[in-house]
């Protein structure tokens, strides 16, 4: 049986994400979910800045789960759901499900399903081929039920569930005198209708009598037989093939593998399983849940079937900013609002990219397109990002859309746009408590200008004291963001709201240089002071890439 593979796609905003980026995700799933049969579920692909928290609890949305990696992993492929097996259970039992199940490799599990070993076809050919200690059957502590299973027989004296734990293993012999010079306490005695050969065997203490050919066995043996608690199996096969089959009636539990079993996790990428298993002369696999339970088994082939996770992208279309491991992932669409970036797909795909200042405005026309009625939670998600985004219409990336959109949104709502941007943005620029880890990454973008990597960061904040204070602790930073990076040059705004205006601070060879080439201004305290500048995707990055690009 093959497990059912996840079939939902992640809709998915940009690492470092923002207020846009997060309700874009949230907001394009509720809008697909209401026209496709097929699940969208929103995913982050990094952590929540406050801003976006507030207005997550503002309007009672749960936060998206967090996604790190975006390549194939066990969970979305077909895989066989074979079921665990007892460990009692006997050799020939164990081969019969191999040949029906058409599997070489069957699990062992306990009661909890907890994975005890593995035993394969090779395991239970070769105990057939070895030449076996007769009192291996003890050994094992075979039970009378596997005997009686095997040899297809029934048990006319003892307790089934009892285990055979004690002698060898011996066929009574036409002879008698020859008979009793082998036998002793506790043996297990295969023989046929001779009576006197039966008292021979009980006169002996044997454990149990294995009688053979549907014989009857009279009363006085069988009550013998009760007073010495000795078992008696009646079995319609003859003595030869009884000694031939006995020993596979003994359980798994003696010949299954227990030690340095190769198994995977059910989150485990294709790309770490594929290379174990080149190592490895398994053919199959076990798989265990998020608990540690055993699932399923997976063999080379599996991976030959595998499915890719398929991605829907928002508000942004680079490489760099996507979630780890995008280039394995099978990109059905994007919807974006910056400039069209690195990212690369091997077949068309849904593209949408609008020169407006918010990729939730977007969403917002695509919500009207498909006569989709928008919520008050959504619309205040979607009005919040615009807002966030725009910095409530200040930026140059504004446009009359993106306007309309918000005020319609907001009615929706229920929200008054002026008070929500404070709360929105005093939320956003409390850094008492952060990090500068955090405060640097909590709007963090990567750019590729030629060979050079760089990466900007913008801090936004409703005074100018509340930036001269983060500056403090940003400053040496910088070299940190550099190397975990490993970029080339690294920008940092301040962007004060009010005042409609960035300080930039930079480090990295040319980065000063840089910027005194694309503003014509000279540095002042650590920082250059750009007026107006408020956009990172409009006013800051165009002019950064062509700078940097025509390095003299």
């Amino acid at each position: 049986m093959d497990f059912e593979q996840e079939n939902s796609v992640w809709v998915i905003g940009h690492r470092n994400p923002d207020t846009d980026s997060i309700c874009a995700a949230i907001a394009y799933a509720d809008l697909q979910n209401h026209l496709s049969e097929t699940k969208y579920e929103p995913k982050r692909a990094g952590n929540l800045n406050e801003e976006t928290k507030y207005v997550l609890r503002k309007f009672k949305v749960k936060i998206p789960v967090y996604v790190d990696d975006v390549r194939t992993q066990l969970k979305d492929i077909a895989f066989r759901r074979t079921i665990g097996v007892n460990s009692s259970i006997s050799l020939k039992r164990a081969w019969e499900l191999m040949t029906t199940s058409k599997v070489v490799t069957l699990p062992i599990t306990d009661e909890n399903n907890e994975l005890l070993g593995l035993i394969v076809n090779g395991d239970i050919a070769e105990s057939y081929m070895d030449v076996l200690d007769t009192r291996i059957l003890a050994q094992a502590r075979t039970p009378y039920k596997n005997m009686v299973e095997t040899l297809n027989g029934t048990i006319l004296v003892g307790n089934e569930h009892g285990r055979y734990i004690r002698g060898k293993v011996i066929v009574a012999a036409d002879s008698l005198p020859m008979a009793e010079e082998s036998m002793e306490k506790d043996d297990l005695v295969i023989l046929g209708d001779r009576e006197s050969m039966q008292k021979c065997a009980l006169k002996h203490n044997a454990s149990c009598l294995i009688i053979c050919g549907g014989t009857q066995v009279s009363k006085q043996i069988i009550s013998e037989a009760q007073d010495k608690e000795c078992v008696i199996i009646s079995t319609p096969y003859d003595p030869f093939t009884v000694s031939r089959l006995i020993m596979q009636s003994m359980p798994i539990k003696q010949f299954m593998r227990t030690k340095n079993l190769k198994k995977f996790d059910i989150e485990d990428y294709v790309d770490d399983v594929r290379e174990v298993m080149s190592k490895a002369r398994h053919r199959d696999f076990p798989i265990l849940d998020h608990d540690g339970c055993y699932i399923g088994m997976i063999s080379r082939r599996n991976l030959l079937n595998m499915q890719k996770k398929r991605i829907v992208l928002v508000d942004h279309n680079e490489r760099q900013q996507a979630v780890h491991g995008i280039d394995n992932a099978d990109i059905l669409g994007i919807i974006d609002h910056h400039k069209i970036g690195s990212l690369e797909t091997p077949v068309p795909v849904m593209f949408r990219n609008q020169p407006v200042g918010c990729t939730s405005t977007i969403i917002y026309q695509m919500y009207l397109e498909n006569g989709v009625k928008i919520t008050k939670p959504i619309a205040g998600l979607l009005c919040s990002a615009i807002i966030s985004d725009t910095l409530l219409f200040r930026s140059p990336t504004c446009t009359e859309l993106d306007k309309q959109a918000a005020e319609k949104l907001a009615e929706i709502a229920g929200i008054d746009m002026e008070r929500h941007a404070n709360e929105m943005f005093r939320a956003g620029s409390n850094f008492q408590s952060k990090t500068a880890e955090e405060i640097c990454y909590q709007d963090f973008k990567t750019f590729t200008a030629g060979e050079i990597l760089f990466g900007v960061s913008q801090i936004s904040a409703m005074s100018r004291e509340e930036l001269d204070e983060v500056k403090e602790r940003v400053l040496p930073y910088q070299a940190t963001i550099m190397d975990e990076r490993k970029l080339d040059m690294v920008f940092v705004m301040l962007t004060d709201i009010l005042n409609e205006s960035t300080e930039l601070i930079c480090r990295g060879k040319g980065a000063d240089e840089a910027v005194e080439r694309a503003f014509y201004k000279q540095k002042i305290n650590d920082g250059f002071r750009l007026r107006g500048v408020v956009s990172r995707k409009k006013q800051l990055i165009p002019e950064l890439l062509d700078a940097i690009a025509n390095e003299s």
